[in-house]
């Protein structure tokens, strides 16, 4: 898993490359989340368009992210979903909690302020 992160008008665009499963994958992301919460960053877009592959463990991250950054008043939004993504999404309902978007720009206008 490749993580690399960018600000964008006040938005942290974190974009994944590889695969999200259990292990040292998870525990990457884990560890990135964590650390931008901490430092304040109450905005974050994953951008998930160069994930090859999601267990139920990167699932489970995912849903861990979202709880965490929404008990400290911040929002977790979701890009580029692949095909695969998508449709596991809306098989557990979760496409009903998270907010997924295909267009970047869109997505970061989507931030309250």
């Amino acid at each position: 898993m490749k993580i690399t992160t960018r600000i964008v008008d006040g938005v942290t665009v974190v974009d994944l490359q590889g695969r999200l499963t259990l292990g040292e994958d998870t525990e990457q992301f884990r560890t990135q989340i964590r650390e931008l919460i901490q430092s304040g960053i109450k905005k974050i877009l994953l951008n998930m368009g160069n994930v090859g592959y999601i267990d139920s463990s990167g699932v489970g991250e995912l849903v861990r992210a979202y709880a965490s950054l929404t008990n400290q008043g911040g929002q977790l939004k979701l890009l580029n979903l692949t095909k695969k993504l998508h449709d596991l999404l809306t098989v557990t309902k979760l496409l009903t909690v998270f907010e997924a978007h295909e267009n970047e720009q869109r997505a970061i206008q989507s931030f309250s302020g």
